[in-house]
C-alpha cells in the first residue's frame, strides 16, 4: 500500500511530535519525582512561616544548611516539615529565649513575627541544653537538630530527638500556593 506524499509527511510529523511528547513527559516525571517535589503543609508547627494548606516545592539535591526548612520522614513513616537548627558536631542550647550554637549567640530572624504575636508569661522557647535532651553535648556526624518556628506548638527534636541525615527527604525552596503568599524560603 502506497501513501500519498501528503499523508507520508503528516505521518512523519505525527511521529516526530509524539517522540517530543514522550521525552517531555519523561522529563516532567523525572523532575517532579526526583528533583522538585510538591509538599502540602499539614500542621501548625511552622506557623507563621508556613501555614496549614500551603503548598511548597522541595528539592533533593543541595546541601542542608543551618536554618533551612526541611522535609523529614521519621522512622514511623510520619512526614514532618521543620527548620534545621543544629548541624552535625554542633552543641546547642536555649537560655531565656536565646539560641546558642557552639556557645555563640544566634539570631533567628524568622521568629520575629511569632515573637511579636506571642503574649504569654511562659517563654516562647523553653530553656534546654543538648546534653539534657539527647544525653550528649554534641550532635553526631550524621545528626541534625530541628525545631518548628511555632516553638510553643511544635513537636520536634526537643521531643523526638535528633534527625538522622537519611531521614531528610529534601529542603523547601518556595511556597507556590496560595498564590497571594508566593515566597522563597530562607
Amino acid at each position: 500500500m502506497k501513501f500519498s506524499p501528503r499523508a507520508k509527511k503528516f505521518f512523519e510529523q505525527f511521529i516526530f511530535y509524539l517522540k517530543i511528547a514522550i521525552v517531555a513527559a519523561g522529563l516532567v516525571v523525572f523532575i517532579r519525582g526526583f528533583l522538585f517535589v510538591p509538599v502540602t503543609i499539614d500542621g501548625n508547627s511552622m506557623e507563621n512561616t508556613l501555614m496549614t494548606g500551603d503548598e511548597m516545592v522541595m528539592e533533593k539535591f543541595s546541601k542542608i544548611r543551618r536554618f533551612d526548612i526541611v522535609v523529614i520522614e521519621r522512622p514511623n513513616n510520619e512526614i514532618l516539615v521543620k527548620r534545621v537548627i543544629g548541624l552535625p558536631h554542633d552543641s546547642l542550647k536555649v537560655v531565656n529565649n536565646q539560641l546558642y550554637i557552639n556557645d555563640k549567640r544566634q539570631e533567628e530572624p524568622f521568629l520575629k513575627k511569632n515573637l511579636k504575636n506571642y503574649h504569654s508569661l511562659t517563654p516562647f522557647t523553653n530553656d534546654f541544653e543538648l546534653k539534657g535532651l539527647i544525653g550528649k553535648e554534641k550532635l553526631g556526624k550524621d545528626e541534625y537538630f530541628v525545631m518548628g518556628d511555632n516553638r510553643v506548638e511544635s513537636r520536634d527534636s526537643r521531643t523526638f530527638g535528633v534527625v538522622k541525615e537519611r531521614e531528610i527527604l529534601g529542603k523547601g525552596l518556595f511556597v507556590y500556593y496560595p498564590f497571594d503568599e508566593l515566597k522563597w524560603l530562607r
